[in-house]
């Protein structure tokens, strides 16, 4: 064993034989311990609850979306093809997105209306996965009001176009599949007192759950004809989705397809369409590193504290060891070790204490179904997040060790057995 480490060592033991530590000691351990395992812990919940959040997103929107700079836009299939030539894309769709009014007899809210292509969505988004009932195919073919997808015959009555809602949506509404919705556009046709709002009867042909109350509350899915008819846009789309092999190289592929497309296109990908979100939640995040790091700061007073009390109670062994012929830097090697150990020690018991947590967090919290969309707290472990917790606390240690091995390592040898 290395000189330097047996010293340490021993000075770590307690005075008192059926003690194995000093009290102090214990106590520094732990609150590095609980510093590290607390850190670990909140962050790991707080990344899995960003890629929860992620998920929802990217289950209703695409990874990057097209759209022109003049508004709708017609020819896009020609474009569709350019952007599917990309070896990163997987899928590629059309889309209209408009605002509008939904009415029924309960209610009246305004919605996002969004153009979709039935056959393809499911390709790009995860709309069709996140119906609750009914189908996207009868967006294309329509439905009679009072449409059962359960039942066998649809009653009869003359076919109106199909509408998806969200759970919520759905909800404020009062609708029902089979319900008729009427959508009404303030963007009229001009008429003897003014604009006359443009109204069109639709029947609900499914609902759908995000798991997002955004999403829920305020969309509102028809087929593209549909909305091409409802918004005067003739043979015109506003927009293309795109779905990639990976999501986290849309920003590459976004820029790529930029030189592709004609100009006059904007190709945003889903870190620019919720940037202020995820900012925000990465601001939080580094926030909360910050301040659960003073946990780890607290504790390593304690180190300070143990070291310095070290230094007085061994003076007399310090002074010896000088007088032996050790040198500063020996001396200061010792104390630094010291403090190292404890913080090395509180570090890998932490460690596995925030992996524990996190389980039992992840495992037993139930979360109230009527309150959340989820069941269980997410929780995600990244080890380069863990790494660096380790690595802030080890680095916490080494300085809390310093002062207090300087004081030790200046103590000259005639002082310390001045009065022995």
């Amino acid at each position: 064993m290395p000189f330097t480490l047996f010293v340490a060592l021993r000075y770590l033991k307690a005075r008192k034989r059926h003690r194995a530590l000093s009290v102090n000691t214990v106590i520094s351990v732990v609150g590095v311990m609980c510093g590290v395992a607390a850190l670990i812990a909140t962050l790991a919940v707080m990344n899995g609850a960003m890629e929860e959040i992620r998920d929802k997103i990217l289950g209703t929107n695409s990874h990057i979306v097209i759209s022109h700079r003049g508004g709708a836009f017609g020819d896009f299939e020609a474009d569709v093809q350019k952007v599917m030539a990309h070896p990163e894309v997987v899928a590629a769709t059309p889309f209209i997105y408009g605002q509008a009014m939904l009415t029924s007899e309960f209610g009246v809210e305004g919605v996002v209306l969004r153009g979709i292509d039935p056959e393809r969505e499911g390709e790009v988004t995860q709309v069709a996965d996140n119906l609750v009932v009914g189908s996207l195919g009868a967006l294309e073919t329509g439905a009679p009001a009072g449409f059962d997808p359960d039942l066998g015959d649809a009653p009869e009555g003359p076919v109106q176009p199909g509408i998806v809602l969200g759970r919520e949506l759905a909800l404020k509404l009062g609708a029902l599949v089979g319900s008729t919705i009427n959508v009404l556009s303030p963007v009229g046709e001009p008429g003897p007192l003014g604009i006359i709002p443009k109204i069109r009867a639709f029947t609900v042909v499914g609902i759908f759950d995000a798991g997002m109350y955004e999403y829920d509350s305020s969309l509102a899915y028809v087929s593209i004809p549909a909305a091409q008819d409802f918004l005067d846009l003739g043979d015109r789309v506003t927009g293309i989705e795109v779905r990639l092999k990976d999501f986290e190289r849309a920003p590459r592929v976004a820029a790529a397809l930029r030189g592709e497309l004609p100009e006059g296109f904007r190709v945003r990908d889903w870190r620019d369409l919720n940037r202020n979100f995820f900012s925000a939640l990465a601001l939080e995040k580094a926030v909360m590193f910050v301040i659960l790091t003073l946990i780890i700061v607290v504790a390593a007073f304690n180190i300070v504290g143990t070291l310095a009390m070290m230094v007085m109670e061994k003076g007399r062994e310090i002074s010896i060891l000088k007088a032996m012929g050790g040198t500063r830097a020996g001396v200061l090697k010792v104390f630094t070790v010291v403090g190292l150990l404890i913080g090395g020690t509180g570090t890998v018991l932490g460690f596995p204490l925030g992996l524990a947590i996190t389980w039992v967090i992840h495992a037993t919290y139930t979360l109230p179904g009527d309150v959340y969309y989820i069941s269980r707290i997410p929780v995600h472990l990244v080890w380069t997040d863990a790494a660096a917790v380790c690595g802030a606390a080890l680095l916490i240690s080494l300085v809390a060790a310093l002062y207090p091995a300087w004081q030790a390592a200046k103590l000259s040898p005639a002082e310390g057995l001045r009065y022995e």
